[in-house]
């Protein structure tokens, strides 16, 4: 069998180090319909390379690096053309997938793993969140664990005030930048530091803090609630099996985190480069224009040629033909395959593979779905959100609706058809003008 060399840290430690990235399962995800319905979110493809690719470039630049390991519980097989195409182009990087039997919440999945995470023995272990989009700075993380003597460093950032109770808080001091409490979605405001789902733990530290969990979860006694009498039986059969897939189902951060902060060696460090969650089909798109921005200012040769209809960032899929008179960017992502005809507009949008925009459409902070059509002087468009916004729902007329718009697979918006603010299921054709609909 043909070994990897394992490298050596380049900064002199040499503390073996693995990462690990979370990658969830086909019943989670819900919100990322209806693009989660033909590609698992992971590989979903932004700023031109699937979700978890940039995970792994990042990954990629620590220099102990050993193994890396993916942690999920869809089919072997979604994983298996993406991790044979990261092996030749991450030659120096084994990667391999661990499927769980279930859901098993983000700390159970390591803790399943765990003899499987510690073989050959590495001092620490990172672990990513696979749907998060940030610059991932894991070598920074890495000098703070080590100047710190840290048995955990959390990556963290500031938020609005308004939004923070919807993500983990941290509570640290200033100076010595030690976590001193951590709650998850707090009901009341604690602090606009949060938890942005990329961790650094001592191998020696998680699995016993993960281990009294279980045990804590094992031995807690489960409120009971108090069914009818004709459904007495099944209620209770039900309670039982839902009382078995408590037990297993152990989250970092409901469950450990907190339990870490009394532990006097857990550290934040606090990004100031980009951060998005990448939970809703809507939320690909910010993530998309986050990812060509840093691109761009890392010169990336990626990206198309500034021009006079190319407004940078750019990505154009080699394959992909672009009319020259149509116009498009700023943050607009095209992928393999498609076709943007003369006069076309695209801004703030991912077109997927095989899409076709015809002459003189309009396509505005939107996706367009693999193989769909947007007809001649269509226009597609959702409605800008602040850059500041970690949501891409709005309100309109006293409606919550997304404002991305969004074209699953296959579907065909018709000539000088307008199309706002909507959620269009595959296989849709639309004939109409419509606005802040799910169409299904």
């Amino acid at each position: 069998m043909l070994q990897v060399p394992i490298r050596g840290s380049a900064n002199g430690t040499g503390k073996g180090t693995k990462a690990v990235i979370l990658v969830g399962g086909p019943s989670r995800g819900t919100r990322f319909r209806p693009l989660s319905l033909d590609v698992p979110k992971p590989l979903f493809d932004v700023a031109g390379h699937p979700i978890i690719w940039h995970c792994l470039t990042a990954i990629a630049k620590v220099p102990s690096i050993q193994e890396v390991c993916m942690i999920g519980y869809y089919d072997e097989v979604v994983f298996k053309d993406f991790i044979k195409e990261a092996a030749s182009e991450f030659p120096n990087l084994p990667i391999k997938y661990l499927r769980e039997y279930q859901a098993l919440g983000t700390a159970g999945g390591l803790y399943h793993f765990r003899d499987a995470i510690l073989k050959g023995r590495p001092e620490r272990i990172f672990v990513l969140n696979s749907d998060v989009c940030c610059s991932f700075p894991l070598n920074e993380m890495a000098k703070l664990f080590d100047d710190k003597d840290a048995e955990a460093v959390i990556l963290g950032t500031r938020v609005a005030e308004d939004a923070a109770t919807n993500f983990g808080c941290i509570v640290s001091d200033s100076h010595s930048r030690r976590v001193l409490h951590y709650v998850e979605k707090p009901e009341s405001h604690i602090s606009n530091l949060i938890n942005c789902g990329v961790y650094l733990f001592s191998a020696e530290a998680i699995f016993p803090s993960i281990k009294t969990a279980i045990k804590r979860r094992t031995e807690r006694p489960r409120l009971l609630s108090y069914p009818s009498s004709e459904n007495l039986e099944s209620s209770f059969m039900a309670d039982a099996d839902e009382d078995e897939e408590r037990k297993e189902v152990i989250r970092l951060e409901q469950d450990i985190l907190s339990d870490m902060a009394d532990s006097k060696q857990f550290f934040v460090y606090e990004t100031k480069d980009f951060w998005r969650q990448i939970k809703t089909a809507g939320s690909a798109v910010p993530a998309n224009a986050l990812y060509l921005q840093k691109a761009m200012q890392t010169g990336s040769t990626e990206l198309a040629k500034p021009s006079l209809n190319l407004i940078p960032p750019v990505f154009i899929h080699p394959s992909a033909h672009v009319d020259p008179t149509a116009k498009l960017g700023p943050n607009v992502s095209v992928g393999p395959r498609a076709h943007i005809g003369p006069g076309a507009r695209v801004k703030e949008s991912i077109v997927l593979e095989d899409a076709e925009i015809r002459h003189d459409a309009c396509v505005l902070y939107s996706i367009v779905g693999w193989n769909s059509r947007v007809g001649a002087w269509a226009r597609v468009e959702g409605t800008p959100t602040p850059v500041t916004s970690h949501t891409t729902s709005i309100v309109k007329n006293g409606v919550k609706v997304q404002s991305i718009t969004i074209l699953g697979k296959e579907c065909a918006v018709g000539d000088e058809v307008r199309v706002q603010n909507c959620v269009c299921l595959p296989f849709k054709e639309l004939k109409r003008d419509v606005a802040n609909e799910v169409i299904m």
